[in-house]
């Protein structure tokens, strides 16, 4: 056994070389294809940098601005985005320079915390609207994207109008404020419409999600381009695709009006496909524009710094940073582009067209082979360490460093190779900097493993399905937001704010500023009582400009925690103590002011957090919290929608706010009894104030119990 050792080492080696071979032959066949693409792009650059860059100007962001708006719709589907969805509309609404849009969220009947977010957005932005899907889910996104194609169709019918495109995002992205005017000024020429995609920027240390950076910056900047230049044929990336109204009608005819192939993981690569069929105008559209980013230093070394960078307009999001979440999605895609879009679509089309699809499916082989010549490295090194130190040496003549074809093979996968990384570096560079282009190339192999891996579920899973007749469904991505330095919302005034939120419009708006010089009532207090705006949208402009959360509950009474909290206080401040989760919780209106907060942790030893309710809650609770100490008023304290006596005097012009904000400072319930004598006694208000202001409440009590008794 210890003489056949030596040949057994040396048997064993030379079949590795026979298989580097082999793997290398695969390699240099992959690497002429990804060749032919470069060589593709780079001839087209040159091409247009000598004729239509010359002949015609580029488009300018006056040329969007001055084109009128078309009505254009935005299709979110949601399932379990309950953490996501709330900011993501958020961003959108306050970031689009756009007005003539509507939103529509789809949701499912079984998923209430994202209903919840919704319906809490719906009152906030009046252009929001959300479309059930009338069964459980989780389904597929294609058959939560034909609900709300269906919503948008009704929706035009009722409204008499008809959307020039409809745009599709999820729930994770983060939008250009020019997005919407530049698909405007594309439609109705075009019918499908892709923006590139890019990752948001991440940290140098996060390699996984910098994979995401890295090829979404080739993809969207070189390889779409040359898809489009070959054939016509744009795959939707499934966020930031726009389509015509043309589009979507051609498609719904195809399938009992639905658009979108329920039989597909991957329905945004499907749609692409089938539009081409038709003749329809696809293309990806660079248009550069500015971004603001922050950038952290590397290692900890310096401070962070803001840049305006250049670049095309795109969608931006959060990738998956792990390793797990990032192949399982990967995964769903290979499984829709490869296995089922070869079973669904065959090898149609052009040669052009047959020559892209091979691309597309050459990872089913492609990612196994690349990790096999890793290992491969690896053995090759181990036994080169061995054969150095002494430990074996009977080996056969070598074969790969023969002369002929074999040396000149491996000669030139290192060309390809050096090429391939230069591109990658330069597609990273132009878009993230130096800094993440050099990073680009060891996260080169990180991505290798993570297609290695996505390629191997996709493979068992589609196994499954044939051999066993397991269903593939939608394997879901749960998505990240960006918040902090990632998310800028523009917390405007409160008139600002609700004219961006397109519920009243800015004459509305002056016409009450007007009025607030004679009535010296909050702007939403004004709004609301001329019947303009219902209090529930105050609360929620009031919460997004406090950055607090808003709590809604009918029945405010059950939360009470009436002896938590001295009466004087929460009369003074106009604050709630309620219960929570096992901690005191406050309730106001508006947000307490430093002072209030130091007088409430001196009197309970600590700040509780404060949730928006409101108006008419607060000065219910109020009154519940006097009635329970003893101090009885003329209004029962359940009438909810009647105001306190101190806003009353503010109202009929008796007082001003910021004297009954000082006089309040020191009102003490027991000693002082009732507000309106404790004003009287102090000389605040005349008998004649104090008079009408409780005959003006009296009478508002009257209207309430009427309207609620008919």
């Amino acid at each position: 056994m210890s003489l056949y050792w030596p040949y057994a080492v040396a048997d064993y080696y030379a079949t590795l070389e026979t298989l580097a071979v082999v793997a290398a032959l695969i390699i240099l066949i992959s690497s002429i294809d990804d060749l032919f693409i470069d060589g593709w792009f780079w001839a087209r650059e040159i091409w247009r940098s000598l004729t239509i860059k010359r002949w015609y100007q580029p488009l300018r962001e006056e040329q969007l601005l001055e084109k009128p708006e078309q009505p254009i719709a935005i299709m979110v589907p949601a399932w379990l985005e309950y953490d996501v969805i709330a900011p993501m509309l958020e961003n959108m609404v306050q970031t689009l320079d756009y007005r003539a849009y509507t939103i529509f969220v789809g949701t499912y009947r079984n998923d209430s915390r994202t209903i919840a977010e919704v319906e809490r957005m719906r009152l906030r932005y009046r252009q929001l609207v959300r479309v059930e899907v009338p069964h459980d889910g989780p389904t597929c996104k294609a058959d939560c994207l034909n609900w709300v194609v269906q919503a948008i169709f009704r929706h035009e019918k009722i409204l008499g109008i008809e959307f020039a495109g409809v745009i599709l995002h999820d729930s994770e992205d983060v939008l250009h404020p020019l997005e919407l005017k530049f698909f405007n000024y594309l439609l109705p020429r075009m019918d499908l419409i892709q923006i590139p995609v890019n990752s948001l920027e991440r940290e140098w240390y996060e390699f996984v999600v910098g994979v995401y950076m890295d090829e979404f910056a080739e993809w969207h900047g070189k390889d779409l381009v040359v898809r489009e230049s070959m054939t016509g044929m744009v795959p939707s990336a499934g966020v930031g695709t726009c389509f015509s109204r043309r589009a979507l009608l051609v498609l719904a005819s195809e399938d009992n009006n639905e658009p979108f192939n329920t039989q597909t993981l991957t329905e945004d690569y499907d749609i692409g496909v089938r539009l081409a069929e038709h003749g329809m105008r696809c293309i990806i559209a660079r248009f550069p524009t500015q971004y603001r980013v922050r950038r952290t230093p590397w290692f900890g070394f310096g401070k962070p710094r803001d840049e305006t960078i250049t670049m095309p307009l795109c969608v931006r999001e959060y990738f998956p940073n792990t390793f797990t979440t990032s192949y399982r999605q990967k995964a769903r895609w290979a499984l829709g582009i490869c296995f089922q879009g070869w079973a669904q679509l065959g090898w149609q089309g052009t040669l052009a067209e047959r020559y892209l699809m091979l691309r597309d499916r050459k990872g089913m082989v492609t990612s196994f082979v690349t990790i096999f010549a890793y290992l491969l490295v690896l053995q090759f090194l181990v036994l080169e360490g061995a054969r150095l130190f002494g430990f074996w040496s009977t080996a056969y003549p070598p074969l790969i460093y023969l002369e002929g074809w074999i040396k000149y093979l491996f000669i030139a996968n290192g060309i390809v190779l050096a090429l391939r990384v230069a591109q990658r570096m330069y597609f990273t560079g132009r878009t993230f900097g130096w800094e993440h282009a050099l990073l680009a190339v060891p996260r080169m192999v990180v991505g290798n493993f993570v297609n290695f891996m996505a390629m191997s579920r996709a493979w068992k899973l589609y196994l499954q399905h044939v051999l066993l007749g397991r269903p593939l469904v939608w394997d879901k991505t749960m998505h990240d937001f960006p918040t902090g330095d990632g998310l800028v919302l523009d917390r405007k005034r409160l008139g600002a704010l609700l004219v961006s939120w397109h519920v009243i419009d800015e004459k509305t708006v002056e016409q009450v500023l007007d009025k607030q010089k004679a009535v010296p009532l909050p702007l939403g207090s004004l709004l609301v009582r001329e019947g303009l705006i219902d209090e529930s949208t105050i609360a929620e402009a009031v919460a997004f400009q406090s950055s607090l959360e808003r709590l809604d509950v009918e029945d405010i009474g059950s939360l009470l925690a009436k002896n938590a909290l001295p009466l004087e206080l929460a009369v003074r401040w106009r604050v709630l103590p309620l219960r929570g989760n096992g901690e005191i919780m406050l309730g106001v209106s508006t947000p307490i002011d430093e002072a209030g907060e130091k007088q409430i942790e001196a009197a309970i030893g600590y700040m509780p957090r404060q949730f928006i309710l409101r108006d008419s809650q607060i000065s219910s609770g109020l009154r519940l919290l006097l009635a329970h100490r003893g101090v009885r008023g003329d209004i029962h304290p359940e009438a909810t929608d009647v105001p306190l006596l101190g806003d009353i005097l503010v109202e009929i012009g008796g007082i001003k706010p910021e004297v009954v904000s000082e006089a309040m400072q020191n009102y003490v319930s027991q000693r002082d009894g009732r507000v309106g004598e404790y004003f009287l006694s102090h000389g605040i208000i005349t008998r004649e104030n104090l008079d009408a202001a409780i005959a003006e409440q009296r009478r508002r009590a009257a209207e309430s119990r009427a309207s609620l008794n008919p």
